[in-house]
């Protein structure tokens, strides 16, 4: 691996911390004293990722295996108590350690939660309300917590997981939003606000053009508004734009938009190449990694140093292959 796709995703010597639910990791913490093992977490996520593992559940006294426990009441204050009406209630217990746990999540840059989990579901969790019946509706104590004290933070299931283009979403916002946490970790700077977006423009513009122009409309306006207000406003931005996933359209875009910086680089041979490259994947014949490999190619034969710099062109670590199904 090259040092630039290095630099996308390691810091010094440090990795990149995730927050992930400890049954995912193989911990055996489940209320039947099992596990839930996720292979893509453990074998590929975790050769480049430094993981924190999480159990509410354990954390508040309760032992494995125990009582298993559901989700009553109101969708968005729902109780936590034993599903078989012996009388366990650990609704208290379980928001005391949620909300004092999500407070202290700064050296977190992603958090994967379990699905359908009455603490760490992140979505569609059952409620059951009064007839008895469920509904798919809510979210896990724990994890409701999280997402309210950290919004920024990039969340997923790992269900969800499953899908290519959500997987390849969660793996470049946790990569972003660490990048931008090692430029707080210095004193804030307008030369690190912009070498920041300036990095980030052509993933911002395969995300969103409007949002791309609006955020660098944002940028130009650095010596009339607060720094660290605008750096606020800034990121909230940022990372709200990443939760929507780019589409085929706009990643053409970008390649017709890094193609023309080798206009005059290339001969007419293998421009038409690249054009052609980049019309089979508009239309869905090859994914996205062969006409970025090939543009890369071409910027390795004639550097452009800010093209070089684009987070766009390696935005994960190379050896996930997220590109490679997208």
């Amino acid at each position: 691996m090259s040092d630039q796709a290095q630099n996308t995703f390691q810091y010094g010597a440090g990795r990149v911390r995730l927050g992930v639910s400890a049954c995912l990791l193989g911990a055996r913490v489940r209320f039947d004293g099992g596990h839930k093992r996720n292979r893509f977490i453990i074998e590929e996520l975790g050769a480049h990722f430094e993981f924190v593992p999480f159990c509410p559940e354990v954390a508040i006294g309760m032992g494995t295996p125990r009582p298993s426990i559901r989700l009553v009441g109101e969708v968005q204050a729902p109780r936590a108590i034993a599903s078989r009406n012996d009388g366990l209630d650990v609704t208290e217990a379980l928001r005391e350690y949620s909300t004092a746990t999500a407070r202290r999540l700064d050296g977190l840059c992603g958090f994967v939660f379990k699905k359908d989990s009455p603490s760490c579901g992140m979505e569609r969790v059952k409620v059951y309300g009064d007839t008895g019946m469920p509904q798919r509706n809510g979210s896990g104590i724990f994890a409701r917590a999280v997402q309210e004290a950290n919004p920024l933070l990039p969340v997923e299931e790992e269900g969800r997981l499953n899908d290519p283009g959500l997987r390849e979403n969660f793996v470049s916002r946790v990569l972003v939003y660490a990048r931008w946490q090692a430029l707080r970790r210095q004193p804030l700077s307008k030369k690190g606000m912009i070498d920041f977006h300036t990095r980030h423009k052509l993933l911002l513009l395969a995300h969103s053009p409007s949002a791309y122009r609006e955020l660098g409309g944002m940028l130009a306006r650095l010596d009339n508004v607060p720094l660290e207000a605008l750096a606020e406003r800034y990121i909230e931005r940022v990372m709200q734009v990443l939760k929507t996933q780019a589409s085929r359209k706009r990643h053409v875009n970008v390649l017709q938009h890094l193609l023309g910086y080798l206009r005059k680089q290339v001969d007419d041979v293998n421009r038409a190449d690249l054009v052609d490259v980049i019309d089979d994947y508009r239309r869905g014949l090859v994914p996205l990694v062969v006409p970025v490999t090939l543009l890369q190619h071409h910027f390795r034969r004639n550097p452009n140093p800010y093209i070089s710099r684009q987070v766009y062109l390696n935005p994960h670590p190379r050896e996930l292959m997220l590109r490679n199904v997208l």
